[in-house]
């Protein structure tokens, strides 16, 4: 078994969208190992992205990171990386595929509902920060 990290970002938590995402990971014998809501200060969010920095787009995306709560999920099942990232879908919501989360319930490229693991040392990485303990297997 494989485990990622996946966050209901700010959007889809104000739009009442996290019992739909979670039922959408459910479905797909995607299991949750842990959960909790938080709202990100600056420096965590700014640390959490900081593969990002310098890059244009990364102020906005820590203004909207921090703007309110969201959801983070351990997840795991087999292949869990790779699938998550399948499953929610293209960075833009209007290229995604049809039933992903990110063209169900994202907004824009920023507001695009989830984020996932991009492989198997980030999602080490992020598991260990936002859960303070060494889950990844």
């Amino acid at each position: 078994m494989e485990q990622t990290l996946l966050i209901i970002k700010p959007n889809a938590v104000e739009d009442h969208n996290i019992g739909a995402i979670i039922t959408i990971l459910e479905e797909n014998k995607v299991v949750i190992k842990n959960i909790k809501m938080e709202t990100l200060g600056r420096d965590r969010a700014e640390e959490f992205y900081s593969i990002h920095r310098g890059k244009p787009y990364f102020l906005r995306l820590i203004d909207f990171m921090t703007s309110g709560p969201v959801v983070e999920l351990l997840l795991e099942r087999e292949d869990c990386i790779n699938f998550i990232r399948i499953l929610i879908g293209s960075t833009d919501p209007m290229n995604a595929a049809e039933g992903t989360i990110r063209k169900l319930y994202g907004r824009n490229v920023t507001q695009n509902a989830a984020h996932a693991s991009d492989s198997v040392e980030n999602a080490q990485r992020e598991i260990q920060f936002i859960f303070n303990k060494d889950y990844f297997r």
